[in-house]
């Protein structure tokens, strides 16, 4: 059995790969490893000292309570292994360290350089080590230079506004989860005796509820008809699509009067024409939240999954760390090192020649406006990857080559825009050719529509008309959401953080409150109902702007502005007050609510076309709306075509994939005799 060094420092790195690397950039030598239940740590000399590089697991402790019911504010923290059956795996890594902490002279911090990071390493020195002797390594790459120049340059103690922002971060989402969760499920076991498992959360349930409500809206949506002129024309023997440049008509028959006009003519004849030359500047290099939309737009990837196979990749060395908001890449990170490391790799040689000979090796990102005070945006190190299965190599390739394309020059398009008229209407033209790839050689993905040649078109011409018909068109429901675009609406409003939004939006699947439909989100029924009771009763703790109050209230503590204790106080004087009264006066109510979207109550009065509870007509609330929207829907129909009959209304409107679905289930209802309805 090896004996332990009599005395060494430790270091505390995140997972086993991360340990390896420093163990590896630390030591001339090879690094020794060792086991202790089944788990590795390696022991090196650095500047004669001993050194023992241990793991983590992520996060090795997790909040608790030995209280029963809610509201719940007492809670401490203890081994994650002990309260979670998921986290079993992480015990052994548990016990290696609560050993080697026992004789250690120093405690160097080395997990991530981000706020859980920071909170897992300070847990492990303050439970099993001694906070006074620790030390902070801060890093973006695992990368030998990186990770050196990082133990040289160590910070004494902890970074404790870092620790403090996500100690408060864990207590919140876990005072929230906790009491709201129990609420629910208290709910259902006083209406319904029964033991079920339902979650809310801080971020959590602003998410399903934004869903829930876009969703209601596209269910409800019933498209109208637009009406508009599609004139073809004639030039050098390639048939154009012209633009009608009138407003779109909201009557057939008035499309049908111009139509009529243009019938009688047979050339557009050109008014003027007008020459740009356009410019579209080089991409920023990605952040997270950029990498997981492009990731999912080219390769269909989830934000979850784009994100883990990122995270394999920065522990490999072969990326700087992922999970960052930043889109700039600061000077010192070695631009050109980093271009001849990539010109070693034949797949990008010619990419990065190209590159250093257009901007004569001044190399200058194109950088965006978003920052991170711990980490760049991300970026290769340039090292070589080996064995890299498909997936992998698909993410490393969009970082290369966007990384390369930042510093490249705009893309130039040349554009010819062609005003028409014909009889007395007017109509455009806009045709466009690139002229110089740019940036475009290196990131390919933008997809822009372009001819290869300008054709030659001077003011007075006569072009031919090919053909002209009203186009009918329908308007469509501005907003639905796959993983992605959810993943960008938190984003936007600024709820959660880079490396916990995708988890988040997975649990709402894995909680059974959403699906996935032919790539778009769906809410279950469960989800609807949950939903709606959280809305109901709980609608502060539902608000976007509550849940952003505190995110801003975190970022304060990370800058030292404000103290956890006070934002946890607030976030339980907020919840005690909700919690207490839904207790008081609610629950009942809210569970007999649950109980009967569970299944658990039987519904006396069912739905015709779903289980739901009727409210009128045979029908539920939702799909009595839906009825009363296509009552006040076929007026405008009625308007658009001058008539047209109800049942050939409703076959229309049933027929088209962008009308809403419980519209169609209405229609259908209809149509089939099962609901009697007609418009007064």
């Amino acid at each position: 059995m090896f004996m332990l060094p009599r005395k060494y420092v430790l270091v505390i790195a995140e997972k086993p790969k991360a340990a390896l690397k420093i163990a590896q950039a630390l030591s001339k030598a090879k690094p020794v490893k060792h086991r202790m239940y089944g788990v590795p740590y390696w022991v090196v000399y650095h500047s004669e000292i001993p050194y023992i590089i241990a793991s983590a697991a992520g996060h090795l402790f997790a909040l608790t309570t030995s209280e029963h019911g809610f509201p719940v504010f007492k809670y401490y923290w203890v081994p994650a292994w002990a309260v979670d059956k998921e986290a079993k795996y992480t015990r052994p890594y548990y016990l290696v360290l609560k050993n080697l902490c026992r004789h250690a002279i120093a405690f160097i911090n080395a997990c991530d350089y981000d706020i859980e990071g920071s909170v897992i390493g300070y847990l492990v020195i303050r439970e099993f080590g001694d906070l006074s002797r620790a030390y902070r390594a801060k890093f973006s790459t695992l990368t030998s230079q990186d990770l050196r120049q990082a133990f040289r340059s160590l910070s004494k103690g902890l970074d404790m506004s870092m620790v403090e922002a996500g100690l408060c971060r864990h207590e919140l989402d876990w005072i929230w989860g906790i009491n709201v969760s129990r609420a629910l499920m208290y709910a259902v076991k006083i209406a319904t005796g029964k033991r079920i498992i339902l979650s809310a959360g801080r971020v959590q349930s602003p998410t399903l509820v934004e869903v829930v409500n876009t969703e209601k809206q596209r269910n409800l949506f019933i498209p109208t008809p637009i009406f508009n002129i599609n004139v073809n024309i004639a030039i050098g023997g390639r048939t154009y699509t012209l633009e009608y440049l009138g407003k779109p008509f909201t009557r057939k028959k008035e499309a049908e009067e111009v139509l009529k006009e243009i019938k009688k003519e047979k050339w557009a004849i050109v008014e003027n024409v007008k020459y740009e030359v356009e410019k579209i500047k080089p991409p920023p290099p990605f952040n997270l939240g950029d990498l997981q939309a492009e990731a999912s737009k080219i390769y269909g990837f989830s934000p979850l999954k784009t994100q883990e196979l990122a995270e394999q990749l920065y522990l490999d060395a072969l990326i700087s760390y992922p999970r960052t908001n930043s889109q700039k890449l600061p000077l010192s990170i070695g631009y050109e090192t980093i271009m001849l490391k990539l010109k070693e790799n034949s797949e990008y040689r010619n990419y990065v020649e190209n590159l250093l000979r257009e901007s004569r090796g001044i190399l200058k990102p194109h950088e965006g406006v978003k920052t991170d005070p711990a980490h760049p945006a991300i970026y290769p190190t340039g090292l070589r990857p080996r064995k890299l299965n498909v997936e992998q190599q698909k993410i490393y390739d969009l970082i290369v080559k966007r990384f390369l394309a930042t510093f490249s020059t705009d893309a130039i398009l040349h554009s010819i825009t062609v005003y028409l008229r014909i009889s007395r209407f007017k109509f455009k033209l806009k045709l466009r050719r690139l002229h110089l790839k740019g940036w475009l050689k290196y990131y390919p993905f933008l997809n822009i529509n372009y001819v290869e040649n300008l054709p030659f078109i001077g003011k007075g011409q006569k072009l031919p008309i090919v053909k002209a018909k009203v186009l009918t068109t329908y308007s469509r429901y501005g907003k639905s959401y796959d993983k992605t675009s959810l993943l960008k609406w938190m984003e936007s409003v600024n709820i959660g953080t880079e490396s916990t939004r995708a988890r988040i939006i997975e649990n709402l699947f894995s909680r059974r409150y959403l699906k996935t439909v032919r790539g778009k989100i769906e809410v279950t029924p469960l989800g609807y109902a949950v939903s709606e009771i959280l809305e109901k009763y709980f609608k502060d703790l539902t608000s976007v702007e509550l849940t952003r109050k505190f995110e801003k209230m975190l970022n304060d503590i990370r800058r030292g502005r404000m103290k956890r204790e006070n934002v946890v106080l607030e976030s339980k004087n907020i919840l005690s007050k909700i919690l207490l009264e839904f207790k008081a006066k609610a629950a009942e109510k809210a569970g007999i609510e649950l109980g009967k979207s569970l299944k658990y109550i039987p519904v006396e009065n069912k739905c015709i076309i779903c289980e739901g509870e009727v409210v009128n007509m045979k029908l539920c609330k939702n799909h009595l709306e839906a009825l009363e929207n296509l009552f006040k829907q076929y007026k405008v129909w009625v308007y658009a075509y001058g008539s047209i009959p109800w049942r050939e209304y409703l076959k229309k409107v049933f027929s088209l994939n962008v009308s809403g679905k419980w519209i169609r289930e209405v229609a259908k209802g209809i149509l089939d005799n099962v609901i009697e309805a007609n418009p007064q």
